[in-house]
């Protein structure tokens, strides 16, 4: 048998839209719509992280300070937004939180939202990391949420989104659910590993304000208007197919007053829509868990 022209993934097939079977979400809703922030601690002028002004700049006293404004100031204003909207949430967090910033663990746990694991740090992404090392990262993840909230995380975002080749593999053999690392498609779908199927829960590349804001340089209303453009598209898509529309948000980036502004308006536009009794408002692990509930056949995957 010739082999492929291209390097290959075994992890899932080629499985397109048009051709998968049609389901609901809970209540007979078709769009599930998410909303996750991204809460990270980082190394004092060392290790890895965005830098506000130019790309590929040191770490420096004002870079650090740039994003631990997020942690002092933003993810606060979050917090009141979420709750003006009744909103809930899921929050990928770096487990190092619970040592540098625990009072915003202990708002997410009064808050009833979901924990994710995000790493230990985005200082550190496992990118060329060895599988003895990441494993032990993983576990140390794990076993520091056991620690503080009596239940392990059920779903896993890497730092930077980064993976190594054995990352599904480990994550499904240290009890995870599912992983956000993959960003294509607008459905979950169930991914192969060596120990038996995780699932992948969907995660934006494009509508996360990382990417628009600090990488491509475009401004808050232009991301505001890209969340309002997605959700009207995808609430007429679903009568079709079951979706899911995730929002991924930083609190240094649109915790920024002059943001937040634009953002409320915008998250506003989709839950006060005119078709919401389509949107099913969630949460990343729920998602999951409907998911986990369905016969064989139904994810794609399965």
């Amino acid at each position: 048998m010739p082999r492929p022209l291209l390097p290959r993934h075994n992890r899932y097939d080629f499985h397109p839209l048009t051709e998968r079977r049609d389901y609901s979400w809970p209540g007979g809703k078709r769009l599930a719509f998410v909303l996750t922030t991204n809460v990270e601690c980082f190394a004092f002028g060392a290790g890895m992280g965005h830098d506000p002004a130019k790309t590929g700049e040191p770490q420096t006293h004002r870079n650090y300070s740039w994003r631990d404004y997020g942690n002092r100031i933003g993810i606060w204003r979050f917090f009141d937004m979420f709750d003006e909207m009744k909103l809930p949430a899921g929050h990928n967090v770096n487990s190092l939180l619970y040592e540098y910033a625990p009072q915003i663990m202990d708002a997410i746990r009064k808050r009833g939202d979901e924990f994710v694991a995000h790493g230990r740090t985005n200082a550190e992404n496992h990118r060329g990391m060895w599988e003895a090392d990441e494993e032990r990262i993983i576990g140390e993840v794990v076993d520091t949420f056991v620690k503080h909230e009596g239940k392990a995380p059920t779903g896993w975002m890497g730092a930077g989104a980064y993976e190594t080749s054995n990352t599904p593999d480990l994550l499904k053999e240290a009890g995870f659910k599912y992983l956000m690392d993959w960003p294509m498609d607008d459905q979950p779908v169930w991914l192969r590993t060596r120990s038996g199927p995780i699932l992948s829960v969907p995660y934006p590349i494009e509508l996360n304000d990382s990417q628009v804001i600090i990488h491509r340089k475009q401004d808050s209303r232009e991301f505001c208007d890209m969340i309002t453009g997605q959700f009207d598209e995808m609430v007429e898509q679903c009568e079709d197919h079951p979706l899911v529309m995730n929002v991924s948000i930083h609190p240094n980036v649109f915790g920024q007053p002059f943001r937040l502004r634009a953002l409320r308006l915008a998250l506003r536009h989709c839950l006060e829509h005119r078709f919401k009794d389509r949107v099913w408002v969630t949460r990343p692990c729920e998602i999951a868990d409907y998911c986990y509930s369905l016969p064989p056949g139904i994810i794609p995957g399965s």
